[in-house]
């Protein structure tokens, strides 16, 4: 059981996706996460109950933008991104540790998961992974995918810093090259350290 983590716009997804391809089974926390909020469930009434009726569009959809400058941005972020965290959290784990334990024996699960060292999950993991990148470069990646720089920066903030990740780290990736420099980086880790003894 392996976890893959780090800040936002670290690439950890783009690591899972690599280990998935060499055969490992996957959950992504964020995929799940937007599950969990799409119409009709039940995170997504008790995200509109906390942070506003109006973050929900005319289609039922959470507007994800509008949520993350109403939780991350300005004084009292703490407070809000603890109360987002309360809300959703328990339905990831769930769900996650449905997949993950689907799992053949023998095999490796890897669970994508930003949040990591705020859960304070880490001993759950034989191994855990994590992703980084200079601060100005997740930042573009970021407003690349449509978040605004100060948006980025805010979430950024909000999240452990690369010196609470490195100390529970067992194998550390840079990830601040091309993406077939990071997809030989995954290999290499796959077969050196997280496969070897399988």
């Amino acid at each position: 059981m392996v976890a893959v983590s780090g800040g936002i716009g670290s690439g950890k997804s783009s690591v899972t996706a690599s280990f998935k391809s060499l055969g490992a089974l996957a959950a992504d926390a964020d995929v799940i996460a937007r599950e969990i909020l799409e119409p009709g469930q039940p995170a997504l009434v008790q995200v509109a109950a906390r942070f506003g009726d109006d973050l929900i569009r005319e289609d039922g959809t959470l507007d994800r933008a509008g949520l993350a400058r109403r939780v991350f941005a300005g004084e009292g972020a703490d407070e809000r991104v603890a109360a987002l965290n309360a809300i959703t959290h328990p339905a990831i784990e769930r769900r996650a540790w449905e997949i993950l334990s689907a799992a053949p024996a023998g095999s490796l699960a890897v669970y994508d998961i930003p949040l990591l060292v705020e859960g304070d999950s880490a001993d759950r993991f034989d191994a855990v992974v994590i992703v980084d990148a200079p601060v100005e470069q997740r930042v573009a990646r970021l407003e690349g995918r449509g978040v605004p720089p100060e948006d980025a920066r805010a979430r950024i903030r909000a999240q452990a810093s690369s010196d609470q990740r490195r100390a529970i780290a067992h194998v550390w990736i840079d990830n601040c090259g091309r993406a077939d420099d990071l997809a030989q980086v995954c290999t290499q880790v796959w077969e050196r350290w997280l496969t070897a003894d399988l």
